[in-house]
């Protein structure tokens, strides 16, 4: 960057700079909206080593509306410093999949308050909400260690998703799939269960508004993770 004053206004120039017209249009076909640039998220990346964490920044971009600044919002935030009302906030704001379940999620998983915040989530009917609460789950697990987890607690989870996946909101679906999945594959005091619960919900049909149903099998998805031996895998990191 060519100034050393780095505050919204130069982030927002920095990203529409970096964005592309294809990237805008994948993020639209996705549930995206104006005001949207299209910025890549590995282009970020040079950016973000110069603002590192900056939660105040966060903010601003997060409440501009615009997909990349919130996108941007998500890496540079400071999960541990948001309270349960700033990640209310931003789910309220979140308006599509892609920042529900990939910014705020995302973000949540890296906070102490995590799994209350989830938990609230996914108790409330509400389509996005509930996708948030599932991905959150599916982040934590898929990046913290089993010993962090009651096991009684993410068993009776995943007996809820049994008893309510096929009924749920469309994205809520994808989550809760998903949460079967990473349990199956993360989380290994639950795996043969995982893949119990897998079998016994089966096909999960998700609608979707332009194209054909599409079908989620966390049985089979797991059992490719079996097949390549990566049971037990953890990231290293969750945010980019």
């Amino acid at each position: 960057m060519t100034t050393t004053i780095i505050n919204a206004e130069v982030v927002m120039q920095e990203l529409e700079a970096l964005g592309k017209e294809r990237m805008k249009k994948i993020y639209i076909s996705n549930g995206a909206h104006e005001p949207v640039f299209g910025v890549a998220t590995g282009a970020m990346k040079p950016l973000v080593k110069q603002i590192k964490i900056n939660q105040s920044l966060a903010e601003e971009l997060y409440a501009t509306g615009n997909y990349d600044a919130m996108y941007f919002a998500g890496i540079i935030a400071d999960p541990i410093a948001m309270t349960a009302s700033d990640y209310d906030r931003w789910i309220d704001a979140a308006y599509f999949y892609m920042l529900s379940d990939f910014v705020v999620a995302v973000t949540l998983s890296e906070s102490n308050i995590a799994q209350q915040v989830a938990d609230t989530w996914i108790a409330s009917g509400e389509e996005l909400r509930m996708s948030a609460g599932w991905s959150c789950y599916c982040w934590l697990l898929g990046n913290r260690k089993d010993v962090e987890f009651e096991e009684s607690k993410i068993s009776t989870m995943l007996d809820l998703v049994l008893n309510k996946i096929h009924d749920a909101p469309e994205r809520a679906k994808y989550a809760m799939n998903n949460f079967i999945y990473t349990v199956g594959l993360s989380y290994k005091p639950l795996h043969e269960k995982a893949i119990d619960i897998a079998k016994a919900v089966g096909l999960v049909e998700v609608k979707q508004e332009k194209t054909k149903s599409k079908f989620l099998n966390a049985a089979d998805n797991i059992q490719k993770e079996v097949d390549k031996g990566r049971i037990g895998f953890k990231r290293k990191h969750v945010r980019c």
